[in-house]
């Protein structure tokens, strides 16, 4: 039996209201970014878990520059193709 994933509230909402998977991705890792740098602003550098965030940091960073690049080519492939 397969094992269904459940949105929470908030995204199954956009996903309803017929929001792009990439904007709402976008979106959400904004919100995880803003919400791990104010964990990093929070903890103390020689705490553990610091590299831990830094680390969560980059890689959000990384997956959000990505959902840009998904949307350019995205736009870019609907102009071209009408």
């Amino acid at each position: 039996m397969m094992n269904i994933l459940e949105l929470p509230d908030n995204l199954q909402k956009q996903v309803d209201m017929g929001i792009s998977g990439t904007d709402i991705l976008h979106g959400e890792l904004k919100n995880l970014m803003y919400n791990t740098e104010q964990r990093l602003a929070d903890a103390d550098g020689a705490d553990p878990i610091y590299p831990y965030l830094e680390g969560l940091l980059d890689a959000y960073d990384t997956v959000y520059q990505l959902t840009y690049a998904l949307a350019f080519a995205i736009s870019d492939r609907i102009k071209k193709n009408g």
